[in-house]
């Protein structure tokens, strides 16, 4: 089950292009201790070159290094050759994620840097490459990472073993790298926002500055199954055009056809960019008719309540850490969601393969979206995390699957956010940026705990007895007012703000783990899988029964290094049999 334009291991599958190059694979490598590759000029050749499998970090079994200690500059280096049919076009260097500033030269030309750990990025290196197919072209990449809490990290440690819920850090190359060729007049991006109260669609295109205008048009066409729905054409005046476009169509049964997690349906678009005598540009796409809002205390899917049934998800595997070792990878992690019974998951502290995201929004799962933390605050860390968010926020924009935008968890690189007013603006200017990108998708400002203007009020409460959560949360009024502590003395709303009449979601909870496991889980430790089970269908079922509580995240999908408290292994095992976990979410 798949979409027309699907390339397998395609790295940006919601803008797809014919000509590519996958740049994954062996590179030369070496550590730069000292920091002296620079003033050596590494960049014209890396010396002690050891050999890397990207995109795996040396961090990792599956790099071919498997060293754990962190090393704060790495260099990279590997050859290509341009094809002769591409040698008049331009090429796009692109990373899918580097962590955390990248370097980058061509044939010992300085090419550009990039900051962030978790947003993709491109670099025009046409007037640095040499276009004869006979001759090999040299990138070098210097990567600096560092234990600064002021920097987006996520889970990744900052010392020297693991500790508490933090593990083995990620040093560089860590998604696919690959080349594309386009011609000088070309798309940059498209922007897609459907609208399924008017049944309609709107494109936000952007061009190249080389686009040659009034010379170009510019069609769209839509289609479902193969089969045509709607095409529009408009002549190119300036870099930036949109378009809207209904979708109301003769040719399907019920005139137009909705995404949900029941039923996946996915228009596909093609983007054909050309002149009077050629095509000089074609990106497949797709989108999914949809709408989350918020109405009177529940999340609506399409205009009806939407009960979500999460679970956690962090996406790390034992020998690749934060990389998926492979799209089957990915692929299986999706389906063993669903066998479970959830509809859904909250992707924590990690920004996801973009080729994960594809897989939920043909599967039809939920995600939730949420940005790797910093671990301090101070004027460089609201930097940082700004600039790199907002990149995040419009590069995932377009999928379906995505409902919600997490940037803050249980408070953290906002540690006094309940009585610091200015963290408390923080993270409403985060949110107000954020609405202005996308208004339409609700935004939690600090998913936990000490919530300041979040859509939905969202609290993690690990309570390992089912009746002492219902008693716990009997008096909506006295969670959301303050009275009382939901969590390890944790209030639900920071110190100036009150309950708006959001809706409610135990949004982290469980984390059992077995008694004959290394590492730890939440609470007790279990000894049998019965013990777990009713452990389990216990404190689910309570939840389930708080009848204004509108969903849930179980903690979590898989073991991470240290913390065993998944439902699989890491290595993807389950613990338990996955037909009875989908008994209790189901029931």
């Amino acid at each position: 089950m798949s979409l027309k334009s699907y390339r397998k291991e395609y790295p940006r599958p919601q803008f797809v292009r014919e000509d590519w190059l996958n740049l994954n694979g062996e590179w030369d490598f070496c550590f730069d201790d000292g920091n002296i590759g620079e003033h050596e000029q590494w960049f014209k050749s890396i010396e002690g070159k050891l050999k890397i499998q990207v995109p795996f970090v040396y961090e990792t079994k599956a790099s071919g290094i498997g060293e754990s200690a962190f090393h704060p500059y790495v260099w990279y280096q590997r050859k290509f050759s341009i094809p002769a049919e591409q040698q008049d076009k331009q090429i796009i260097l692109n990373f899918q994620a580097v962590d955390y500033v990248a370097k980058v030269w061509v044939n010992g030309h300085f090419v550009d840097r990039h900051e962030g750990g978790y947003s993709a990025f491109s670099f025009d290196i046409t007037p640095y490459t040499l276009t004869n197919d006979s001759v090999d072209n040299l990138i070098v990449v210097k990567v600096e990472d560092s234990e600064d809490c002021t920097q987006p990290r996520g889970k990744q440690r900052w010392r020297k073993e693991n500790f508490g819920c933090w593990y083995v850090q990620t040093t560089g190359i860590w998604q696919t790298v690959w080349l594309e060729y386009v011609n000088q007049q070309h798309l940059n991006s498209v922007k897609i926002t459907p609208d399924l109260d008017t049944n309609s669609v709107r494109f936000d295109y952007r061009l190249s500055e080389g686009a040659d205008r009034g010379s170009l048009r510019l069609t769209t066409k839509i289609t479902m199954d193969g089969t045509p729905v709607k095409e529009t054409s408009i002549t190119v005046d300036r870099s930036y055009l949109s378009a809207s476009v209904e979708l109301i169509s003769e040719t399907r049964e019920w005139k137009v056809e909705t995404w949900s997690p029941g039923k996946p349906k996915l228009y596909e678009v093609e983007f054909i960019l050309s002149d009077a005598d050629s095509i000089v540009d074609e990106v497949h796409s797709y989108f999914g008719l949809r709408k989350i809002s918020i109405q009177k205390g529940k999340v609506l899917l399409n205009n009806t309540p939407l009960y979500q049934r999460l679970i956690l998800d962090q996406g790390y595997w034992t020998d690749s850490h934060l990389t998926p070792p492979s799209e089957e990878a990915i692929i299986e992690d999706i389906d063993k969601i669903l066998a479970m019974g959830y509809n859904g998951l909250r992707k924590h502290q990690k920004i996801e393969d973009p080729r994960f995201l594809y897989w939920c929004d043909v599967k039809g799962v939920l995600v939730w979206s949420e940005m790797a933390a910093a671990y301090e605050f101070n004027d460089q860390a609201v930097d940082r995390f700004t600039r790199e968010w907002l990149d995040i926020v419009q590069q995932q924009y377009n999928h379906p699957c995505i409902i919600t935008w997490v940037p803050f968890n249980e408070s953290w690189g906002i540690g006094n956010v309940f009585v610091d007013r200015k963290q408390q603006q923080f993270t409403e200017a985060i949110y107000y940026l954020t609405k202005s990108i996308d208004p339409n998708r609700p935004v939690i400002v600090n998913d936990g705990w000490e919530h300041t203007i979040s859509d939905i009020l969202t609290l993690h409460d690990y309570e390992e007895s089912g009746s002492k959560f219902l008693k716990r949360y009997a008096n909506k009024d006295a969670i959301t007012s303050n009275e009382i502590s939901h969590m390890n003395s944790k209030y639900a709303m920071a110190q100036g703000y009150e309950y708006r009449g959001q809706p409610i979601m135990i949004s982290e909870f469980g984390g059992i783990a077995f008694k004959t496991e290394s590492g730890w889980g939440y609470g007790n430790q279990v000894d049998t899988e019965e013990a777990f089970l009713e452990r389990f269908r216990s404190i689910t079922q309570a939840i389930k029964d708080t009848d204004y509580i509108c969903g849930y995240c179980y903690t979590q999908v898989t073991d991470v290094q240290q913390e065993v408290n998944g439902l699989l292994t890491e290595d993807r095992q389950p613990k338990v049999p996955l037909d009875r976990i989908k008994e209790i979410n189901l029931a």
